[in-house]
């Protein structure tokens, strides 16, 4: 049965995205890199917090399935669910698992479909992908195009870093000034989301007369950066790098071929460049520069 989700299924379906992602991440992980883990504690509350916002903002965009047994509660166990959100014109797969040994018979199927309905008045559609074949598989059907997303990986050579000037700390009462970047880069602004990421992430921004941006940071990487020029974004890029602890590794990841100025940082800074999943678009080029976030996009 595919159903509307509700708020007490929002930590159910956090441990079936840990499992899901952590039964992928062993298939296709680098076997240099050290073993995959479960999702940390620290950031399944963050899953959690921004599965609840997007609950709030678009129920009709999420979606669980139901069936195949019962759970610690003796409820109907759910085995698969869809995050979906509409921002503008633009619609947004957020999160998408089916249980483990259940993909396969239909249940991906039906949740992508119910995802989809509630984008149907929607110009232009992102996403990102793993290396799942039977996902990539449903999305290509769907309609969208595959571009191959890049991660660097590596310790920060702090020798290589730059002096970044005219850049300031954030907060959310630049949201308007931050949606009008993300029409310029991706189309369509990211709203309220905006609202969440300033509560969960440092927040800087660049806002001078050569060029204007921001970047979220975690763990010393860009989460979402956007930017009007790519001398600005590089900046910010930059920025970014330097706030990770001496010595510890860093992964900046959604990079795709459009913004090669990233990847251009990366090297600089003595970081390895690695393949991870897939923008997938319906309707729309890569956005540039832009490295998009990975659920929020």
């Amino acid at each position: 049965m595919i159903r509307p989700m509700r708020p007490d299924d929002v930590p159910l379906v956090e441990r079936l995205s840990a499992v899901g992602f952590h039964e992928l991440d062993q298939r296709v992980h680098p076997r240099a890199w050290p073993d995959p883990e479960l999702r940390p504690a620290e950031r399944a509350g963050a899953w959690v917090r921004r599965t609840f916002h997007l609950l709030e903002t678009d129920p009709g965009g999420c979606w669980v399935a139901q069936g195949g047994g019962t759970g610690d509660t003796g409820d109907t166990e759910i085995v698969g669910f869809a995050t979906s959100f509409t921002r503008e014109l633009m619609w947004v797969l957020s999160s998408y698992v089916v249980q483990p040994g259940l993909q396969g018979q239909g249940i991906g199927v039906q949740l992508l479909a119910a995802a989809l309905e509630h984008g149907r008045g929607c110009l232009r559609g992102m996403l990102s992908a793993s290396d799942d074949p039977k996902a990539l598989r449903r999305y290509r059907l769907a309609g969208f195009s595959f571009h191959a997303q890049m991660l660097l990986h590596g310790v920060v050579d702090r020798s290589r870093l730059p002096v970044v000037d005219k850049i300031r700390e954030g907060s959310i009462s630049d949201r308007d000034f931050m949606d009008s970047i993300d029409r310029q880069t991706r189309g369509a602004a990211h709203g309220p989301d905006h609202e969440w990421l300033a509560r969960e992430y440092p927040l800087v921004v660049a806002d001078r007369t050569t060029g204007s941006g921001y970047v979220y940071l975690r763990g010393g990487a860009p989460l979402l950066l956007a930017a009007t020029n790519r001398r600005t974004a590089a900046d910010l890029m930059w920025e970014a790098l330097a706030s990770s602890p001496q010595g510890a590794a860093v992964e900046a990841g959604h990079i795709t071929s459009a913004n090669e100025w990233a990847i251009d940082v990366g090297l600089e800074a003595r970081l390895s460049i690695h393949h991870r999943g897939y923008l997938a678009l319906r309707q729309m080029k890569p956005p540039t520069p832009y490295l998009h976030h990975g659920s929020l996009l």
